[in-house]
């Protein structure tokens, strides 16, 4: 395999990147001056340096500068959350999203993806385990399943709300729903910040 095909598979194995915008990509990168890559490269090196998984809820966060303890991001360091509040979302995108509506102010869990089927080896790509770790280990009053209304996020939302009701059988909180402020088929990431207000106020 040459080295442009190689950098084209690599890119294709980012999301929503295909062979063609791979291939745009790389002919982009041909006609860049080494200096320029050369600030890529180190870009791309500092993130994996600097950048680290939070230890309860696995936001990314800076390590360079941040006041929060470490293996902690600033939301969970934060002691102005409501600590009682657990939201469990699909990906960072959807935690920017909520964090940007500036109404929900408790914590979050990041599942890392959802999964079409029931199949243990789709459910083994998500953080289940830490889940379970996470609900058992805090006095929640309230876990927000805050999924995505896909077909997937509904097979998820009802493995999550099974493998919080495992962790602890007789829950002392609430497992509540965002309201179908979100359109079904649609994402969180992309909905407007109103409409994600009204979905987190009316949940249930």
């Amino acid at each position: 395999m040459n080295t442009q095909q190689k950098l084209i598979d690599i890119f294709k194995k980012f999301p929503t990147v295909g062979s063609r915008t791979a291939g745009r990509f790389v002919y982009h990168l041909i006609k860049l001056p080494k200096e320029r890559i050369d600030e890529l490269i180190g870009a791309i090196t500092e993130l994996k340096n600097k950048i680290k998984l939070c230890q309860l809820c696995f936001n990314p966060y800076e390590l360079n500068g941040s006041p929060a303890p470490a293996g902690l991001c600033p939301i969970c360091s934060d002691p102005r959350r409501n600590k009682n509040l657990l939201c469990i979302v699909e990906k960072e995108a959807d935690l920017l999203s909520l964090e940007n509506t500036k109404k929900y102010n408790g914590l979050y869990f990041i599942l890392g993806g959802t999964v079409a089927t029931m199949k243990k080896e789709d459910i083994s790509q998500l953080r289940i385990n830490e889940l379970k770790k996470r609900v058992s280990q805090n006095s929640f009053s309230e876990v927000v399943i805050a999924l995505n209304p896909t077909p997937e996020g509904r097979t998820t939302s009802v493995l999550v709300e099974n493998t919080i009701k495992e962790a602890i059988p007789s829950p002392a909180f609430k497992i509540t729903h965002l309201a179908r402020g979100i359109p079904v088929g649609g994402e969180l990431e992309y909905a407007d910040e109103e409409t994600l207000e009204s979905a987190l106020e009316g949940r249930k």
